[in-house]
């Protein structure tokens, strides 16, 4: 946690003193603390302030920070202002992209001789490029998902309702050891397919369904993610079609991943399968997007992104069709960054599965 504080010290906006975190995920990723609060992190400042109920926590969480606790009533501002005071910081970056504008207000109250600057999204950044640690917590979490997986091949049966499905899946997983799930977990079956975000229904799965998983486990607070579409006995001609579509323009992107590579040209190999397919507009989300203390994160394979594609990056590959009245296939992996290609954290077979 030491450099990872260090880092971020190191890319402060230009004339600023010290960055005031207050999301989650960029407070654990400097100091390990999973409670509330705000973090202060400076070359030689490395402060929590929280609450009664996560003193303790935050003590045991993070032993490199000193830890405040507020008195009752006290905002957590207020003590942090009295913090910069005592080093005599004027200048403070803070997460405008994550700030409420009533949070923002109620800092400038706080802090009224301290001028407030955009931190710019540097503990984003600095997120972007996983370290062995985080990679370890990937793998293992991405290896849990496609475990999952396998077992669910063996566990559907025709009359198994979506949601029925989708417990199995979150259940089994939380059974080894995921700490939660990466989000809601997807279950889309026949028709409902075409629904990229589906939400698990009362719908009986049929023979003849394509049915889509979409699901990851958590580990170290690391979130995973994995789709794959099975087959409910024999499909039709065009849901098979569509299926190898699908895994075509998966395995295309997947090669044309390696470091130095725009984002959206990656997104634009799976496209133009697709597309050429004759599937044009019926694969309406980005290509893929970044995982790790969050599950959605930058960059991502997108139309729009131009960001260079890094080592130590772990990024989603996720192409689909989705067509109304017939149903979707979508097929996931999660990806390691090498420095020639990728590393599939999520090894699940990804071969039309008929069960």
């Amino acid at each position: 946690m030491n450099a990872r504080c260090a880092a971020l010290a190191a890319c402060l906006p230009s004339g600023a003193q010290a960055a005031l975190l207050s999301s989650a995920p960029n407070i654990r990723y400097v100091s390990g603390y999973t409670g509330e609060g705000l973090a202060l992190v400076a070359q030689d400042l490395r402060a929590i302030v929280t609450d009664f109920r996560y003193t303790e926590q935050a003590q045991r969480q993070a032993p490199d920070f000193e830890v405040f606790e507020i008195a009752p009533g006290e905002r957590h501002e207020a003590v942090a202002y009295r913090l910069l005071q005592k080093r005599g910081v004027r200048t403070l970056a803070v997460e405008e992209d994550v700030l409420t504008v009533a949070d923002y207000r109620e800092l400038q109250k706080a802090m009224p001789d301290v001028s407030l600057v955009s931190l710019e999204g540097a503990p984003q950044r600095l997120r972007w490029i996983k370290d062995a640690d985080e990679l370890d917590m990937l793998e293992r979490a991405n290896r849990l998902t496609s475990d999952c997986f396998e077992h669910m091949c063996s566990f559907i049966r025709e009359g198994m309702t979506e949601r029925e499905i989708a417990l199995e899946i979150d259940f089994w997983m939380m059974r080894r050891g995921s700490e939660g799930v990466s989000f809601e977990t997807i279950v889309a079956s026949g028709e409902n397919g075409s629904l990229c975000h589906a939400i698990p229904s009362d719908r009986r799965v049929r023979s003849g369904d394509l049915i889509t998983m979409d699901f990851g486990a958590v580990v170290g607070g690391y979130h995973a993610d994995l789709t794959r579409t099975v087959a409910l006995g024999a499909v039709s001609a065009e849901c098979a079609r569509m299926y190898e579509t699908v895994l075509r323009a998966q395995l295309a992107a997947l090669e044309a991943i390696r470091p130095g590579v725009v984002c959206s040209e990656v997104d634009a190999v799976a496209r133009r399968i697709i597309d050429g397919a004759g599937y044009e507009g019926r694969f309406g989300h980005s290509l893929g997007h970044s995982a790790g203390l969050e599950i959605h994160e930058n960059p991502g394979f997108s139309r729009r992104c131009q960001e260079p594609v890094a080592a130590g990056m772990v990024i989603t590959v996720e192409p689909g069709i989705y067509v109304p009245g017939v149903g979707g296939v979508r097929i996931e992996d999660s990806v390691a960054v090498t420095q020639d290609g990728v590393r599939i954290l999520t090894p699940a077979s990804k071969e039309l599965i008929t069960l």
